[in-house]
């Protein structure tokens, strides 16, 4: 079913896109560490917006903030004050949901077992959640939460193993599907990474004490030295014995998500080694051999994500880069609305097309990708209203016909335009003078420059982790419900 312009409210258009469940940031032996991990998760705000939250340790006691909104709202100075310790944990996080975030499945998650006291904070998404939850329910489990997050805490409390990184590992060899996990307990910080690698994870030191993030760019904020990536199946134990690394599970086939060099990640981060930023404008230069406009007069991103690319489109193509689409950096919802009296009011809320830049010119339009197409069809409509002779959309990314199981909000696949019509229907719903999708084969050329497997699920269907189909209900539901 193609979207209904009526039902595209500004909530709509700021979801009509993939988004990351969440980051992680870690810090271990600093003096500063909650105040560390707080200038992390700023730099980690882009991979979630909805709530955030950091624990830390001293003494066996664990102290947590945890609330609704962005990084810069939710910790006050005296909520900071409270945060003693030298190591200490922090998450943000996207609600799947696009509504209010429930209390209860804020991250980190603190609880106390008969072991001590324990802290998690997961990015990612367990496929048997639902199956392991209910055997957990049946041994007498009691939840406080949605999130998949908890039954990797049951399954690590629930283990008799003597040290806390043996617990950990039993209970993550019980799971399946994707995660990049930090747990903590009084004595250190431990950085898992499933065996698939979908997740980022990275290892820094700052002064003389160790930093996991989910990206590089956390990094550089907090001036900490890049160690490494943290491998795929590996799980790195970090405490007063320096740093210890095993690899407890059998071997997979590397699959990091793909759309962390299309969406995902900040343009200045590098993953898996390969630069996001030159990765995204190489992405555009190969869309530009692929499907050139030999009549185009501009090249112009919808910012900010379609920036790199068009970058590439235009150094390819000989074609004049213009900001054509002026973003408004200060958006956010609103409950104001107009009905009639404005067109397409999400979308100028947000993003402005500049006449003087586009009138009677032949345009290509950059972006990332086309998920329900609703913004798509606004944003072409107002770059035409604002004098366009033509509009050619090219997307950076192939065709998204697939939702993803592993961590990333995604609609239904009804929902995803792709899904059930043509490249040339979706043009004439988007309004476009032509529409053209990069290559699959093309998009490796352009981020595979270390040889590194990836997940294409949301591109091709092929899911590299099994997924119980006969759940897949309950599964949504419960991605949702978080």
């Amino acid at each position: 079913m193609i979207p209904d312009d009526r039902t595209s409210t500004l909530d709509l258009l700021l979801d009509d896109h993939f988004h990351d469940e969440c980051g992680v940031f870690g810090i271990y032996n600093h003096p500063e560490a909650a105040n560390l991990v707080y200038l992390g998760l700023y730099a980690l705000q882009h991979r979630g917006q909805e709530s955030a939250g950091i624990v830390s340790v001293e003494d066996r006691l664990f102290q947590a903030t945890r609330g609704h909104g962005l990084v810069a709202d939710v910790f006050r100075r005296n909520e900071m004050e409270s945060l003693r310790g030298s190591q200490a944990i922090g998450h943000v996080r996207y609600s799947t949901s696009g509504g209010s975030v429930n209390s209860r499945n804020r991250q980190p998650l603190v609880v106390d077992t008969a072991h001590g006291g324990m802290a998690m904070a997961h990015n990612g998404n367990l496929v048997n959640a639902v199956e392991m939850r209910r055997a957990l329910e049946r041994r007498g489990s009691i939840f406080q939460s949605t999130m998949d997050t908890e039954v990797i805490v049951h399954l690590t409390a629930l283990s008799r193993h003597r040290t806390f990184a043996e617990r950990l590992v039993e209970a993550l060899g019980q799971v399946s599907g994707s995660y990049a996990l930090l747990a903590m307990d009084e004595h250190g910080i431990i950085g898992a990474r499933d065996p698939h690698g979908l997740r980022p994870l990275v290892i820094g030191r700052v002064g003389n004490g160790y930093v996991f993030s989910s990206e590089t760019c956390a990094l550089n904020l907090i001036e900490a030295e890049f160690i490494r990536d943290v491998e795929p199946g590996e799980v790195v134990v970090i405490g007063p014995h320096g740093i210890e690394s095993f690899f407890p599970f059998p071997r997979q086939k590397r699959c990091l998500c793909v759309f962390e060099y299309i969406y995902f990640a900040r343009p200045d981060s590098n993953i898996d080694g390969v630069n996001v930023y030159a990765s995204r404008k190489r992405i555009g230069m190969r869309l530009a051999q692929e499907y050139p406009v030999p009549e185009a007069d501009l090249v112009i991103p919808v910012p900010d994500s379609g920036v790199p690319a068009a970058l590439g489109f235009a150094h390819a193509s000989g074609t004049p880069f213009e900001l054509g689409i002026i973003r408004n950096h200060y958006v956010g919802r609103t409950f104001i609305e107009p009905q009639q009296s404005i067109r397409h009011f999400g979308v100028k809320i947000k993003l402005n097309a500049n006449p003087h830049i586009i009138k009677d010119k032949h345009v290509v339009l950059v972006d990332d990708s086309i998920v329900r197409g609703t913004t798509s069809r606004k944003i072409v409509k107002m770059v035409r209203a604002a004098g366009a002779k033509s509009v050619h959309l090219r997307i950076s990314s192939p065709p998204t016909t697939h939702p993803c199981f592993y961590g990333i909000d995604t609609p239904t696949q009804s929902e995803l335009l792709a899904s059930s019509h043509t490249v040339e229907e979706m043009r004439t719903y988007v309004t476009a003078d032509s529409l053209a999708f990069l290559s699959l084969d093309g998009l490796y050329a352009a981020v595979n420059g270390n040889g590194h497997g990836y997940c294409d699920a949301c591109f091709s269907g092929h899911y590299p982790i099994p997924f119980p189909r006969q759940e897949e209900n309950a599964q949504l539901s419960l991605l949702q419900e978080s």
